[in-house]
């Protein structure tokens, strides 16, 4: 054990000369390493729907048992979102697969929400390990099939207490109108419900983490696993995720872990079982020599083949690649991707014009950046592919607003750029600029049950044109966008507070597979090589 905790050490030293301290400290797995009296905890967090992956977390989890380990096997959340493996099943095929490599704890990330509350319920009633997530509440009471917190006492006779927190984002990177009736707690108040959950733990556990679903990314600023170590005390470590950060430990020391996204690493920690302390920490990057577990395995591609038998097959080819990235990208910038897809649901509505009151002229369409997921790459599209590019179930609504909230709208949703946010537009029927030299002046409290300032003037967005047309704030204007969207998610605010709407029925992705075949012939042609200069960014 001696030999290799030297061997760690300076492997971690040329690491940490070749990459900045908070970046992370990454070890190789030593299948000699002999960890008699010590137990481990691996962790995972954003694995946004790579089912594969989680035969190297089984395979390891045995493998450290082999070396003498107590294993616990955890998960910081976003496990049933992002890929078609799981989001055709609703999340429950990620559930069922963690359920066969023996996971014991998670927590609950924003995009396990997606698919509503309800449906989030019947899922967790499949788990066979224990959900911790202490922040969010229905009728003032953790939620059904959850827990505030949880003790795992282990062979060695350590009690690990674990308590989970779910970022307060959640309420509007989820549709609202699928989790009515729920409380999520933010800032002071997450920051008192966390430690609660530490004061109480206190007096049952040994070691205290926090599986935080919370991030530290500028955009979640007041309520990121930072700023939760700066003000709750006593936890001993942040187990995190949420923002796909890969990090042994916070720019000033905090001591915050996370393993990025799609196991592109796994965590560990270790406690020994004497002292009953932490005594290292680090990353395992996930690659083939890991030890992985067949029947993991068997049980991932149970699904993974049957989205290629649904969604294998070649409907389209593209000459160029549709930009996926986030930033920059589709939560910054105007992208092809963008362009694309905002023309197809314009495309959608104008076949028949169903719910449309106004003149085509005053149709414009909006989608959120943070809704496009992936990349199409040149060559051969398949319906896998547009369902990974746009995988929520949303589907194409209108929403009629007056001209001011339009750019009311567009003003909220542009209020980091040049830094990213879920919100930002994609638009078709319109031009726009975004002034970055102007500050975003928001008002004094967010908006109701959101993390987002709404803009108290308008300050950084003007509208140039809409169809060639001048703007006109008091004019009506039907806003063809996402049902998340229209029902407020996001910074979107506006549009779910009007009071007409109407939803098509269409899903996205269908209405984006019909464009290119009906319209575009099957063929993504050379009008989307580049985006078509609808958004100026000055």
């Amino acid at each position: 054990m001696k030999k290799f905790l030297a061997r760690l050490c300076a492997f971690a030293l040329i690491i940490a000369m070749l990459v900045p301290a908070n970046v992370s400290r990454a070890a190789a797995y030593d299948p000699d390493a002999d960890f008699t009296g010590k137990t481990v905890i691996l962790h995972t967090n954003d694995v946004h729907g790579a089912l594969e992956g989680y035969k190297y977390a089984k395979g390891l989890k045995a493998a450290f048992e082999r070396a003498g380990a107590d294993v616990i096997l955890a998960d910081a959340g976003d496990f049933s979102q992002g890929d078609p493996t799981v989001s055709y099943y609703k999340g429950l095929s990620a559930i069922k697969t963690m359920n066969r490599a023996h996971y014991d704890v998670a927590t609950l990330g924003n995009h396990e929400f997606d698919y509503g509350w309800a449906v989030l319920k019947k899922n967790l009633k499949k788990a066979k390990f224990t959900v911790v997530c202490a922040d969010v509440l229905e009728n003032g009471k953790v939620l059904a099939g959850t827990k505030a917190n949880t003790v795992i006492t282990t062979k060695g006779g350590v009690k690990v207490g674990f308590f989970g927190l779910e970022t307060p984002e959640a309420q509007t990177k989820t549709n609202p109108a699928l989790i009515k009736g729920l409380t999520f707690l933010a800032g002071k108040d997450m920051f008192a419900c966390a430690q609660a959950q530490v004061d109480e733990l206190k007096e049952k556990a040994d070691v205290i983490i926090c599986l935080a679903h919370l991030g530290i990314d500028d955009e979640s600023i007041g309520n990121r696993s930072i700023d939760l170590w700066n003000n709750v005390t006593g936890i001993d470590y942040i187990i995190d995720g949420h923002s796909h950060t890969v990090m042994t430990e916070g720019e000033k020391g905090e001591k915050i872990q996370s393993t990025g996204t799609k196991f592109a690493n796994i965590g560990v920690i270790v406690i020994d079982n004497k002292t009953k302390k932490i005594v290292d920490n680090y990353l395992i990057e996930v690659d083939e020599t890991l030890p992985a577990s067949y029947l993991v395995k068997k049980k991932a591609y149970k699904y993974i083949n049957k989205i290629e038998e649904l969604y294998g097959e070649v409907f389209a080819k593209s000459e160029v690649d549709l930009n996926g990235e986030k930033a920059p990208g589709n939560r910054t910038e105007e992208t092809n991707n963008g362009d694309i897809i905002t023309d197809a649901m314009i495309w959608t509505v104008m076949q028949n014009k169903e719910g449309l009151t106004v003149d085509d002229d005053h149709v414009v369409a909006i989608t959120n950046g943070g809704g496009i997921r992936a990349a199409i790459a040149a060559g051969d599209v398949t319906k896998k592919d547009v369902f990974t590019v746009l995988p929520f179930g949303n589907t194409v609504a209108l929403v009629y607003v007056t001209g001011a909230e339009l750019l009311e709208a567009l003003e909220a949703s542009c209020q980091s750029c040049p830094e990213a946010v879920g919100g930002f537009p994609q638009i078709a029927g319109m031009k726009i600029t975004i002034d970055t030299s102007k500050e975003y002046q928001k008002n004094d409290e967010t908006y109701p049950n959101s993390t987002y300032y709404g803009p108290k003037k308008i300050t950084r967005v003007t509208i140039d044109e809409v169809n060639g047309k001048a703007f006109n704030e008091k004019d009506i204007y039907a806003v063809i966008t996402n049902n998340f969207c229209a029902d407020g998610g996001d910074t979107y605010y506006v549009f779910g507070n009007s009071t007409t709407k109407f939803d098509t029925g269409t899903p996205l992705d269908e209405a984006l597979m019909a464009y290119i075949t009906e319209e575009l012939g099957g063929v993504i042609g050379s009008k989307y090589a580049k985006p078509q200069g609808r958004i100026t960014v000055k």
